[in-house]
């Protein structure tokens, strides 16, 4: 495969989809393993059971690949209007590789969930069928500003952080009790990724008018969306913050102070976007919803590192 197929498959797999999975992966892999105790058990754990979280990686992220994939499949002659760069689009790859991509990609996530336990084959299986309904007709509840949402959090917050811990934790610690830890990260990334469900959007207000898929952004407009999301991450920052003072088997330093800084960034770059300047302007706009997805990264790396330091 020349250089430019391998960097059109790295486009066509949306890598801030691929880095997210594999931060929530790797999240909730090191949350399972700090049950153990000390900082030595958990080295150790690690060090034997390194080849579970890349067995559970690989499912994942071919889970993802179908899923983003399909998703560009069905939508190629808007996203020549709105993503002209994404590889179906623009002509990099056509329809028929990737569809043969998202076959090959289902097949493996499939078998390799099968072969290493229930709670992940129920995960990928889950996750598979919500990102079928969710772009493919009849059903597409893309189109629908609502089930939209519901989807991408519904994934994202709940069935990837609770199906994997549970996964991890009955492979590892031979448990299927989830802590309250667990609990604040999959209420926090449920709440966070309803954000990402209705500011993704904002972006593409003209493909998608043009090809009659009703957001949010056009209904209310961008100016109300941005504030609204705005609004939910600050609350939601603060709330966490304040939850993190009670015991909650985490570094509560680390939660405290962590949420604290990144509620503050936000609320400082979200001042420097004046969409009424940007207005038709999809890169300051696409900008800043990179910006939380960079903020939705962050969190998995700070719930794992408050985990490991309290044991």
């Amino acid at each position: 495969m020349s250089r430019n197929k391998l960097a059109a498959l790295w486009e066509f797999s949306r890598p801030h989809t691929i880095i997210g999975t594999t931060l929530s992966v790797t999240a909730l892999y090191l949350m399972a393993v700090a049950i153990r105790g000390n900082s030595e058990s958990v080295l150790t754990s690690i060090s034997a059971s390194i080849g579970e979280w890349l067995g559970v990686a690989i499912a994942c992220l071919c889970a993802n690949v179908y899923i983003v994939g399909l998703n560009q499949l069905s939508d190629i002659e808007i996203d020549k209007i709105n993503k002209p760069n994404l590889p179906l689009a623009s002509g990099d790859f056509s329809p028929q590789q990737g569809f043969i991509i998202i076959t090959v990609s289902l097949i493996l996530g499939l078998v390799l969930s099968l072969i290493q336990g229930q709670f992940l084959l129920l995960t990928v299986i889950s996750s598979l069928i919500i990102g079928t309904i969710y772009s493919m007709p009849p059903i597409r509840l893309k189109r629908f500003p609502f089930w939209a949402s519901v989807c991408i959090f519904s994934v994202r917050g709940l069935i990837v952080n609770l199906g994997l811990f549970l996964h991890f934790n009955q492979t590892l610690n031979q448990s299927q009790e989830i802590p309250i830890k667990v609990w604040l990260l999959t209420v926090f990334v449920l709440i966070f990724t309803y954000v990402i469900a209705i500011f993704k959007d904002m972006p593409d207000i003209e493909g998608d008018r043009q090809f009659n898929v009703v957001t949010l952004s056009i209904n209310w407009g961008q100016l109300a969306v941005f504030n609204l999301s705005r609004q939910i991450l600050i609350g939601l920052y603060v709330i966490t913050a304040l939850i993190s003072l009670t015991s909650l088997g985490l570094n509560n330093l680390v939660l405290v102070t962590s949420h604290i800084i990144l509620g503050i960034l936000l609320w400082w770059k979200s001042l420097t976007i004046d969409l009424a300047i940007s207005q038709g302007d999809r890169t300051t706009i696409t900008q800043f919803y990179q910006f939380i997805w960079k903020l939705f990264y962050i969190e998995y790396l700070i719930f794992p590192i408050a985990s490991i330091t309290s044991a």
